[in-house]
């Protein structure tokens, strides 16, 4: 079963990877990371589908996808 990952020290909330994800799994968390920045979050991680957009898209290399 796929799943995501976020770094969390490396995510600086910038929502890109909300955007391309097909299945809309993906939300900025209410926690902050060291660096004061809201960290993006897998909302339901039994719908994801493992297709990498979220992780190809971070400009901040900040999502691992497992297959």
């Amino acid at each position: 079963m796929p799943r995501i990952n976020v770094i969390e020290k490396f995510c600086k909330s910038c929502g890109l990877c909300i955007e391309v994800c097909p299945k809309k799994i993906i939300a900025i968390g209410d926690t902050a990371n060291d660096k004061g920045y809201f960290t993006a979050v897998c909302i339901n991680q039994n719908e994801c589908i493992g297709c990498g957009l979220c992780a190809t898209i971070c400009p901040d290399v900040a999502i691992e996808v497992y297959k």
